[in-house]
């Protein structure tokens, strides 16, 4: 036979150091309140309520309206019946207070802690004058000071409370601020990083693919023409030089990761295309390259862009095309630059069916400038074309 499942209780919470010394400063305040007046301290009156007024407190955190409302009703009954003479208002000071305060959500506390108060003090108006036999004078004195009192008390739970709400708008504010500064640095990383690895795919690619090429044609040369093999392993040599300045301007940037996010950009530009085409040139490949416009005049960014979709597109040519032709044009006019590399090879299947590193790289250059990039099979023959289109503000159209 199961056993039913063991019952839990939850631990009684701990009164806090803080609550139990207020509950002892209350009952000792009402008690030395009502020497100070003239009340009566007897152990049937003052005492007791002084005593039940001081343990009510101790729950004023968890139930604050039950607090007052029975701390109030204490001081009715005492009074009422004759046990005490002195205080209406002031012994329940820490309960006003603590309801005032009040910040938690759905607790509307002060105005609980208004209208308690009103209705306390009208009661003990309504009381004073026909029972206790006080003339209106010295009701009226003794109540005023009661209801200026009960003011205070509000206006300093208020001012409390809006301190407080002040805080945690503060803490919320700085927080988001934080979070928002945390993203913000996330985004910049991300972009940094992406830059670095655009980077990294185009140098170390072309660069890798021009030196292969340079070697395969000093090694086919390497017997009958020394001299074009020597010319040919100095372009590699120069390609390499090139490759290795620009990676250590990568890895200045990952090692300063207090400096911008943004890598330094190698030297490259519209102006070096020629250099690229010529590297690229070998035995079986023909690369012509028309260059229209003022590329001197475009800002170093786009001139950027446009050299590495070159490389790239030149770079995939050699690769997979197996192409014996290509033509590069670059077109600055009417307020935009227009590239377009093609070749008399194959299409590819990686590069026909999905978006390498490569292209992706090119798509993410071009769109971060504003511009478009398509490629893809071009021609009813075979061949390959990318095409680049990049805005220029400012640009002469």
């Amino acid at each position: 036979m199961d056993r039913p499942p063991a019952r839990t209780f939850a631990a009684p919470r701990a009164i806090r150091p803080a609550d139990g010394l207020l509950a002892a400063v209350t009952a000792v305040a009402v008690l030395a309140g009502t020497a100070r007046f003239g009340g009566r301290l007897d152990a049937a009156g003052a005492l007791p309520l002084a005593l039940w007024l001081g343990l009510l407190l101790l729950a004023r955190r968890r139930w604050p309206l039950a607090v007052l409302l029975l701390s109030v009703q204490a001081v009715i009954v005492f009074r009422t019946s004759g046990l005490t003479d002195i205080g209406w208002v002031w012994p329940v000071s820490v309960a006003y207070a603590a309801l005032a305060a009040d910040d938690r959500p759905g607790r509307p506390g002060l105005p609980w802690a208004a209208g308690v108060g009103l209705t306390e003090l009208a009661f003990a108006a309504a009381w004073e004058v026909p029972t206790a036999g006080t003339g209106p004078r010295e009701a009226l004195a003794s109540l005023g000071a009661e209801a200026l009192w009960l003011a205070l008390l509000l206006a300093a739970a208020t001012a409390y409370r809006n301190r407080l709400r002040w805080r945690a708008e503060l803490d919320a504010r700085l927080l988001r601020e934080a979070r928002e500064r945390d993203l913000e640095a996330g985004r910049r990383i991300a972009e940094a990083r992406l830059e670095i690895a655009r980077e990294l795919h185009d140098v170390v690619g072309h660069t890798l693919t021009v030196v292969g090429l340079q070697l395969r044609v000093a090694t086919e040369s390497l017997d009958d023409s020394p001299a074009e093999a020597r010319a040919a392993l100095a372009a590699a040599q120069e390609v390499r030089t090139a490759a290795v300045r620009d990676l250590r301007a990568l890895v200045h940037v990952l090692r300063a990761p207090g400096e911008s996010p943004s890598p330094v950009e190698p030297a490259a530009g519209i102006p070096e295309l020629a250099a690229l085409v010529d590297r690229m040139r070998a035995p079986g490949l023909a690369i012509d390259l028309e260059t229209i416009g003022d590329p001197a005049a475009l800002p170093a960014p786009v001139s950027l862009a446009v050299h590495r979709v070159v490389q790239e597109a030149l770079t995939n040519t050699v690769r997979h095309s197996g192409a014996s032709r290509a033509e590069v044009a670059v077109r600055s006019e009417g307020g935009r630059v227009e590239v377009t590399v093609t070749d008399d090879g194959r299409a590819a299947p990686a590069l026909a069916d999905t978006a390498g590193h490569g292209i992706r790289g090119m798509a993410e250059r071009v769109h971060a400038l504003g511009g478009e990039l398509t490629a893809g099979a071009h021609g009813d023959h075979g061949g390959w074309l990318v095409r680049a289109v990049l805005p220029v503000p400012g640009f002469p159209a």
